[in-house]
């Protein structure tokens, strides 16, 4: 059986896992964009609390595989507060977590590493704080994040396969399942990694290619 007969034969289920995968990521993303984005900028703007606070989640985080933080959050977390989550919302909420920190990272240090002389060039000009930011600091700053914001992106949807591990229907397991009924592992995992290449490697190199035609280091004259 080749990976072609693999997909056709187990197109509905493979399908679905890809649903769950993709409605995984939709979360993730828009969590961590808008949030990370949002608490970046209130982090530079606010440094000695939120941005303080930030950057020692942040720390705290670095130290925690992403597989140990998943499984503190569906066992001992819930045993402790005597709940029970859907194993989809904690995995969306433990990645959300970490991709909003990632990406409020990114955005604080593009802030932090955004040179003065532009800002005080358009307050020779006459332009408003707000005129500045709009005009000058966001343009510039939203074209040196895009290309790291993207591999991050790829880097949270490679992360999506720790999900099936708390019993989280998507492509991951979905592909275990399959194996497990007619173990066919080199089709079939195949299969998965044909799907991430064809996912994975044009968003990455929409990224490089971004880095090195739109992006420049701010601190040149």
């Amino acid at each position: 059986m080749s990976v072609i007969e693999i997909i056709i034969k187990y197109h509905e289920g493979l399908l679905g896992g890809l649903l769950v995968t993709l409605k995984l990521c939709a979360i993730i993303w828009t969590f961590g964009i808008v949030a990370g984005i949002s608490l970046g900028y209130l982090g530079f703007r606010h440094k000695l609390w939120i941005g303080n606070i930030l950057s020692s989640f942040s720390f705290l985080l670095s130290g925690v595989p992403v597989l140990v933080l998943l499984f503190w959050l569906h066992y001992p977390l819930q045993e402790i507060l005597q709940i029970n989550i859907d194993p989809f919302i904690t995995a969306a909420a433990a990645l959300s977590i970490i991709n909003i920190l990632a990406v409020s990272d990114i955005v604080r240090d593009a802030l932090v590493e955004f040179p003065n002389e532009y800002i005080i060039a358009g307050q020779v000009c006459g332009l408003k704080k707000r005129q500045i930011y709009l005009q000058i600091q966001f343009p510039i700053i939203l074209r040196k994040i895009i290309p790291s914001l993207l591999t991050t992106q790829v880097s949270m949807l490679q992360l999506t396969l720790f999900a099936s591990l708390i019993s989280v229907e998507e492509i991951f397991k979905v592909a275990q399942r399959i194996n497990a009924s007619v173990y066919r592992p080199i089709e079939i995992y195949s299969a998965l990694a044909i799907f991430f290449l064809l996912i994975c490697l044009p968003l990455n190199g929409l990224a490089i290619w971004l880095k090195h035609n739109y992006t420049r280091n701010l601190s040149e004259k």
